[in-house]
């Protein structure tokens, strides 16, 4: 039987749709059921999303709910086991996917980032609570054991495991042909951008990436120190890097602007393939060269693709990328870390300063 618990937590919660809605709520504690774990939240991590949920763009509450607790990015601590759970106990390190599947045949096969009735829910975005407060509860297929020497980063593993599946299938897509990639256009210096940067560097590709930062802003010298080279789109426009560069035989589209996703299509190099991992949420129109970017996907054999979400395997390649690129450059990820926020100033946390890359909302101690 399940242990049940009567004391209560806080979390963040907002009216989907709603702008400006985020506020501390008050739950029961979930009770730690037969094949279930209770988790006690360490931090989250603080994207995009969740600030264009509070903004009022999208979200969804589970059924029911008057409201949504948001945050998809957590570092936790197994608090407690139900009956028939294995595998785990308290006190191990746990990093939870977000989505959960329907019953089409993908996520039936364990696919459920290429979910294609649609029914399915993500936790903190769509028809399920988020890990935004102080405990949840979860079931071991969907928890991800972390190895103590990563905790000062393991929340990263979540937007690590979306390029993760990008680069992944970008390269199982190019199986169609003899494929030797030597050059690679990151678009985007937000946490995905640098991300990816750092998995095509440990495959030896020479990355460029654009963004809207300064050169000498910690972006700049992160991805400089990778090995990259970084220039700003305010000088070096999307529009013109096929003529800088040359041969561009993969791009990553990361800044969720649809203008820069079409601008990238037509940059795309001969057997060349472009991923857009950027939601663009609004329902802006512009003009696109259609006639060319037409011919040059047909006459050059390129692909162009979407990938959203990840599924375990995703996050299981990150916990290998996490130790081989920190023995590549030590204190690479937590340098990525550029805020940590206490709980009660969640507020501040979903507010995005210029300078940030990551920032986390610390719920509670180790």
């Amino acid at each position: 039987m399940g242990t049940p618990l009567t004391a209560t937590m806080h979390a963040v919660a907002v009216t989907p749709k709603q702008p400006g809605s985020a506020r501390q709520v008050e739950l029961p504690i979930p009770t730690t059921a037969p094949g279930m774990a209770l988790m006690r939240v360490l931090e989250v991590g603080i994207d995009g999303t969740d600030t264009e949920i509070n903004e009022g763009l999208y979200g969804e509450p589970p059924p029911g709910a008057p409201f949504l607790v948001i945050g998809h990015e957590a570092l936790s601590v197994v608090e407690a086991v139900g009956e028939g759970v294995s595998g785990f106990k308290p006190g191990d390190l746990v990093v939870s996917t977000v989505r959960r599947p329907d019953n089409c045949p993908n996520c039936l096969a364990g696919e459920s980032d290429m979910c294609l009735f649609g029914t399915y829910t993500e936790r903190g975005i769509k028809g399920a609570h988020g890990y935004m407060g102080e405990y949840y509860s979860e079931t071991p297929a969907f928890m991800v054991k972390i190895p103590p020497a990563l905790r000062p980063f393991a929340v990263l593993l979540e937007p690590l495991s979306i390029v993760e599946k990008a680069t992944f299938q970008a390269w199982t897509i190019q199986q169609r042909m003899v494929w030797e990639p030597k050059r690679a256009v990151v678009l985007g210096a937000g946490p995905i951008g640098i991300l990816c940067t750092l998995l095509l560097r440990l495959r030896g590709l020479e990355v460029h990436v654009y963004a809207k930062s300064a050169p000498e802003s910690l972006q700049g010298r992160i991805l400089t120190d990778l090995g990259a080279t970084y220039q700003s789109v305010d000088d070096h426009p999307v529009t013109g890097i096929k003529d800088a560069l040359g041969q561009i035989d993969f791009i990553l589209e990361g800044t969720g602007n649809s203008s820069v996703a079409f601008e990238a299509m037509a940059q795309l190099g001969t057997n060349g393939v472009l991923c857009l991992t950027g939601v663009s949420a609004g329902n802006r129109s512009i003009e696109i060269p259609a006639d060319v970017i037409n011919l040059q996907m047909v006459l050059g054999n390129r692909v162009t693709f979407g990938s959203v979400n990840a599924n375990r395997r995703y996050f299981e390649m990150g916990l290998e990328h996490f130790q081989q690129a920190e023995r590549t450059w030590p204190g690479i990820f937590e340098r990525l870390i550029t805020r940590r926020v206490p709980f009660g100033d969640f507020q501040s946390a979903l507010d995005r300063r210029p300078e940030d890359i990551k920032t986390l909302l610390t719920i509670a101690a180790s």
